[in-house]
């Protein structure tokens, strides 16, 4: 009986680690096809066609450089946009940093709006309802704060939107990590895991969410799916917009331009809550999705199946093959589509990012409570109901 069960063991560490190596493979597929399609582009040349855009950016708190970050959007080479900043608390000290901008670009059109009103349990949401009145222009931007841009931005990110079929364009970014081992750990698995993802979504089944980073659309559309007031329960607010505006019939562009988010200086738990409360929430936006990846984690099955295998020597093989197309996979996207620099240095990290990885997947399923900028809910169905104080 025991060999059979450890035969059985050993089968199933091998259908997962071949699942794995297969879809690392079409993230290597995706990858090059995204290049291509840049040097595609790079060669034919860009739209220069260019719309006036509203820059909707709701506040609360600070994060890691986040000056700078919001700063950045200040400097755009686009020829009419505005940027509007929304905050609930009158002592968020948030308040203090779009002060010092209005100071230092007098010229930009730069506006805060206070959000008095708490419709629904997502604040974010619900300053967003509050801000749109504010709004002058048909396309409107929204991104996190602490989201940084280069100055061809919205050169980039605004003209596919004059293509009636396009609804909605979004961005990929990396990660810029604090010294902390939980920070380096969350940028590492940005690059090397969230973003084949997207990629591999992309081509396969196309893309029908959006990413916090960037949601660009118009606001005729943001109507038409029921407005901000229609999300204001929802944690993945970015993931609700894109999906219900894919469902209008529109396409959902992913950007060529790779933005920044500085991360914040996590501990170990602190790394672990925002892993959490991050796959607690794909798993009530996407559940078959989510469920799926039980079938990519490829150096966890790989050592399962040398230990099953009582370190056979074809199971030492498959795991060297496994780590080595892993790693390939990584690059690819990490360094060659997301140009980000910290991969090479931190490759040693990935099968301690990929363990964890697996025991935030198995420990999301269970439980319904996430942690959310020092506050706790309940999540069921995708929305948010507050429990207890403040943390």
């Amino acid at each position: 009986m025991i060999h059979l069960l450890s035969k059985a063991v050993v089968i199933i560490a091998i259908l997962g680690t071949t699942s794995s190596i297969v879809y690392y493979l079409i993230c290597l597929w995706s990858a090059w096809r995204f290049l291509q399609e840049q040097d595609a582009t790079d060669k034919s040349g860009r739209s220069t066609q260019t719309t006036a855009v509203s820059i909707l950016k709701p506040l609360k708190g600070t994060d890691p450089g986040m000056y700078e970050s919001l700063r950045s959007h200040c400097l755009q080479n686009y020829s009419e946009y505005e940027i509007i900043f929304g905050v609930s608390d009158p002592d968020d000290p948030a308040i203090e940093l779009v002060v010092r901008l209005k100071d230092e670009f007098p010229q930009q059109a730069i506006r805060l709006v206070r959000c008095d009103k708490i419709p629904g349990t997502n604040i974010k949401v619900s300053n967003l309802a509050q801000m749109l009145p504010s709004a002058r222009f048909e396309v409107l931007l929204i991104n996190d704060s602490d989201i940084r841009v280069t100055p061809d931005y919205l050169q980039q990110v605004v003209p596919p939107l004059t293509n009636p079929k396009v609804g909605l364009v979004t961005c990929l970014y990396r990660g810029i990590a604090a010294s902390t081992l939980g920070s380096k750990l969350e940028s590492l698995g940005i690059s090397t895991d969230f973003a084949p993802g997207v990629l591999t979504a992309r081509y396969l089944e196309s893309i029908r969410f959006g990413l916090g980073s960037t949601l660009a659309f118009r606001r005729s559309d943001l109507a038409r799916i029921g407005g901000f007031e229609a999300l204001v329960d929802y944690l993945a607010d970015d993931y609700q917009i894109g999906n219900r505006i894919a469902a209008l019939g529109l396409e959902v562009k992913l950007s060529e331009v790779v933005l920044e988010t500085y991360l914040p200086a996590y501990n170990f738990r602190g790394f672990i809550a925002h892993q959490l409360r991050w796959g607690r929430t794909i798993r009530d936006s996407r559940p078959w999705g989510y469920l799926g990846l039980l079938f990519t984690f490829g150096l966890p099955w790989a050592l399962l199946t040398l230990i099953a295998s009582q370190s056979a020597i074809w199971s030492w093989a498959l795991l060297g093959a496994t780590g080595i197309i892993r790693l390939c996979m990584a690059l690819a996207v990490g360094r060659g589509v997301l140009q980000d620099r910290q991969v090479t240095r931190r490759m040693w990290l990935i099968p301690l990012r990929d363990c964890i990885g697996v025991f935030v997947w198995l420990t999301s399923f269970v439980g319904h409570t996430i942690e959310w900028r020092g506050e706790r809910f309940h999540l069921k169905d995708g929305k948010l109901t507050r429990i207890g104080e403040q943390l």
